[in-house]
């Protein structure tokens, strides 16, 4: 049986209730009958224009607050592509017959995004149901804003309870408006702070490296990843030590033990005897330090001279060694519990592995490789395919392929630290 042809256009202006498309720059790119019918506009007075110029704010209303709210909204949507749910918002509407009269409105918004193939809101789906007859009949808020008095009786009890109903939502959003911005002010702190704490690499001489972090999108989920590159003088001939990390938690108070990590890390690193002994006096270290408890991170010690790299891991996923032949092997050998999650008397173990010259060691956090739908073997198959297949990039443009790759197109939900290091 053939499947009937469904002309979608139709279908949209067909849809029950009050339905608008905008796109990320909040301009209408269509709207279905029931929203021309019920805002008092026709199709041409809408296409093509920004929402605020055909719906303005009413300026006899001081307090009024429906503009910015929905604009906040709408941004939210195109910021993290995701179902943007308002309270209920009064909005009044200019009469488009009569300019200059106002008419007072109740409205219950959703936004939603609608993502193009390389994940991004390409537009939004703007419904709103219409409650202002409901506001109305229940006595509710425009009629207690008025300073109207409930009737007797359980009706009049009826019409307290929806005004006081209101008044909540409304609360519960300004609430909302203000957590948003302190945990994007202290977002912004976080990063600022994570930024100055990993600097780009320095001199590491015939030897290329890139590194790159990636804040997690539109989440405080970020600033528990570093990266760190050591000089090793103690090696014979010349040594470098590479190592990456990942605080359990977000925020402020994970860029602050981040940061007391790496630097201690740093610092045992150039008197250890290898990298087990840097993890275990780092394991001290972390038990003294609030937040760094379960804290993952692995540290390779490399030989220029002896072509060997030697390693250890406190939880963390393995780092990645791709030979010039495109083979990936996985430095699984010396696996251990994270910080502070085993008893200190107990030595850490460390594995040794030759390398050829030409070859590159990838170090990453497991915001690279994780997905919460699957099993972290699917993403090592991922990383490795992709490691195969760019083996012969130089590693500034093996660390964007491998972002490309790998991550989100929408972008990650848990930050990336990455180290790609040609040897």
């Amino acid at each position: 049986m053939r499947e009937p042809h469904i002309d979608y256009a139709e279908v949209f202006r067909a849809l029950p209730g009050m339905v608008a498309l905008l796109t990320p720059d909040l301009v209408y790119a269509d709207a279905n009958d029931d929203f021309l019918r019920l805002a008092g506009r026709s199709r041409e007075q809408l296409l093509g224009r920004y929402i605020f110029d055909v719906f303005p704010e009413n300026p006899n209303e001081p307090a009024a607050a429906g503009m910015r709210e929905t604009e906040a909204s709408m941004l939210r949507t195109v910021a993290t592509g995701e179902r943007d749910t308002m309270a209920l918002l009064r909005y009044d509407i200019e009469d488009p017959q009569r300019p200059g009269l106002w008419q007072e409105h109740y409205w219950s918004p959703v936004n939603a995004p609608v993502l193009g193939a390389d994940g991004k809101v390409v537009l939004i789906v703007h419904r709103v149901e219409e409650v202002t007859e409901l506001i109305r009949a229940r006595g509710g808020a425009g009629d207690a804003g008025r300073g109207g008095s409930p009737g007797p009786g359980e009706d009049g009890r009826a019409r307290v309870l929806e005004a006081e109903l209101y008044t909540r939502a409304r609360e519960l959003q300004e609430v909302n408006e203000r957590l948003r911005t302190a945990h994007a002010h202290e977002r912004e702190v976080a990063l600022a702070l994570q930024a100055a704490m990993l600097p780009p690499p320095g001199p590491i001489g015939s030897h290329d490296a890139a590194v790159r972090y990636r804040p997690a999108i539109g989440a405080l989920n970020v600033c528990g990843d570093w990266y760190d590159l050591v000089g090793l003088d103690g090696l014979d001939g010349e040594g470098l030590a590479v190592a990456v990390g990942d605080v359990v938690g977000h925020g402020l108070a994970a860029a602050c033990a981040m940061g007391q990590l790496r630097s201690a890390l740093s610092g045992a690193t150039r008197v250890a005897d290898g990298p087990a002994q840097a993890l275990e006096a780092l394991d001290r270290y972390a038990r003294s330090v609030d937040g760094a408890e379960s804290t993952t991170v692995v540290t390779t010690f490399i030989d220029w001279t002896d072509h060997t790299i030697t390693y250890s891991c406190a939880g963390h996923p393995p780092p990645a060694l791709v030979r010039p032949d495109g083979t990936v092997t996985f430095l699984d050998g010396a696996t251990d519990p994270p910080l502070a999650a085993r008893p200190v008397q107990v030595p850490r173990p460390q594995a040794r592995t030759s390398f050829v010259e030409g070859s590159t060691l990838v170090l990453y956090t497991d915001g690279l490789i994780e997905r919460r739908t699957e099993s972290i073997d699917s993403g090592l198959e991922r990383l490795a395919a992709s490691l195969a297949h760019h083996r012969e990039k130089d590693p500034e443009t093996l660390a964007d392929a491998l972002l490309a790759d790998l991550l989100p197109p929408a972008g990650n939900t848990d930050d990336t630290a990455l180290i790609v290091l040609r040897l």
